[in-house]
């Protein structure tokens, strides 16, 4: 799994002129599921995300975790993070997992980031085309692969 994170003052995700899902601070997560990915990937991956410390404390320090700031998150599907732009000018998705599996490990993945004591985990529609704006704040962004991560 790919991961995308950026800190954030707020966030939304519109799909069909509908506001789906919108948070206020915390993490809007883009995830990519490959083939392979399974749920000891999204329970690493979410209690990675979960406990980083990138928020700032009192002495602006980034030293807090969502938990701490009582912060929320809004997870958006993102095949495209699976592309492999290594050949040509168009990328191949071929890495990308299979509409069943990736759709399971997504919501597994938000799951799991609400059983990490995340108070509000907002999705977007899996496969939709969607409309996501966010106030990125720092800006603070992280590029994470679940294959990287110690387990």
């Amino acid at each position: 799994m790919k991961a995308v994170i950026q800190r954030v003052s707020e966030a939304r995700v519109v799909v069909e002129n509908n506001t789906v899902g919108e948070i206020g601070s915390g993490f809007m997560i883009l995830l990519g599921v490959e083939k392979g990915d399974d749920k000891t990937e999204a329970e690493v991956l979410a209690s990675k995300i979960a406990g980083l410390r990138v928020f700032t404390d009192e002495n602006d320090k980034m030293n807090l975790s969502l938990s701490q700031i009582d912060g929320e998150v809004l997870v958006i599907s993102n095949f495209t993070l699976c592309g492999n732009c290594r050949k040509g000018r168009r990328p191949s998705f071929d890495n990308a997992a299979a509409v069943d599996d990736a759709s399971t490990l997504y919501e597994y993945f938000c799951e799991k980031m609400r059983e990490a004591g995340v108070k509000k985990v907002d999705t977007g529609i899996f496969g939709a085309d969607m409309k996501v704006s966010l106030l990125n704040d720092g800006p603070v962004t992280l590029i994470i692969d679940s294959k990287e991560l110690a387990r």
